[in-house]
């Protein structure tokens, strides 16, 4: 089956099941959704309802029972070698816990460094400028490349992880969570400095979140998970003020209301302040 071109992730009947106690969990049952080039796909549920499972499986940090992922036409379970590192390049991920997924013992620059050192032949030199550059990109200055994580604050700590996950330039990232641990002013921060990525480099993104206000912003389609089914998928605007299912409407419902709270603005300019 030929796939568009500008399809950046297809997902099909992904299947993933783990054994508790002898008895099989099916974690994701027969997931299938695409995102196109340029696009963000959030996928919404409750703890435990399969979303990071299924991010995993397409990252292939866990390998699924059934089905398969193709990221930019390609079946990441069929290839070895350099052609499974070019395509590894070819993917992203930010983290939940910024300064957790740091490595508590290298710097900044280093930390943004390695996928650069890992998947590219730059020389020593390129590497450092193209370091720099991705510190600005992100709204860090130079002087944090020096730090060590626990040096930082949250949202540094973030952008540090963002330019990380787009240091080789991506086709797609995947956003696990990104701002839960934030607070809610970063929080802002930060999805402006990602929507303003995917609009000058043209990323897609996979969403995983259980904030429905953080989807609604982000994303362009959205899929809801329950107990590892996907029970709805649509225009985000669509699913997420009118949806058709049952429980996306009782996840709506649920939804608490705070007072003052709101979403960051589209053209909002996250670099005005590191946080």
């Amino acid at each position: 089956m030929s796939e568009p071109q500008t399809a950046a992730l297809v997902v099909e009947h992904i299947v993933k099941e783990y054994r508790v106690h002898r008895t099989a969990f099916r974690a994701v049952d027969d997931v299938s959704f695409r995102i196109a080039r340029g696009t963000t796909f959030g996928l919404v549920g409750e703890s435990g309802s399969g979303k990071s499972t299924i991010a995993r499986c397409v990252l292939r940090l866990i390998a699924p029972d059934a089905g398969r992922s193709l990221i930019a036409g390609t079946d990441p379970a069929l290839v070895r070698g350099s052609a499974l590192r070019r395509l590894r390049a070819e993917t992203g991920i930010v983290f939940q816990n910024p300064k957790a997924a740091l490595n508590p013992r290298m710097r900044i620059r280093d930390i943004v460094a390695e996928p650069l050192v890992t998947h590219t032949r730059l020389s020593a030199a390129d590497v450092r400028r193209r370091v720099s550059a991705l510190l600005d990109e992100v709204g860090l200055a130079s002087s944090h490349g020096e730090r060590l994580p626990h040096q930082l604050s949250g949202g540094q700590a973030q952008r540090a992880g963002v330019a990380r996950a787009i240091a080789t330039a991506p086709q797609l990232v995947v956003l696990d969570e990104p701002t839960s641990a934030l607070d809610v002013s970063v929080q802002a921060q930060v999805l402006n400095l990602l929507q303003r990525l995917k609009r000058e480099r043209g990323l897609s993104y996979l969403l995983i979140s259980h904030d429905l206000d953080v989807v609604r912003y982000m994303s362009d389609e959205a899929g809801v998970m329950r107990r590892g089914q996907l029970v709805e998928t649509g225009p985000a605007d669509v699913v997420l003020t009118a949806p058709s299912h049952e429980y996306t409407r009782q996840l709506l419902a649920a939804m608490p209301a705070v007072p003052g709270v709101r979403m960051p603005q589209p053209d909002g300019d996250e670099r005005s302040i590191l946080l």
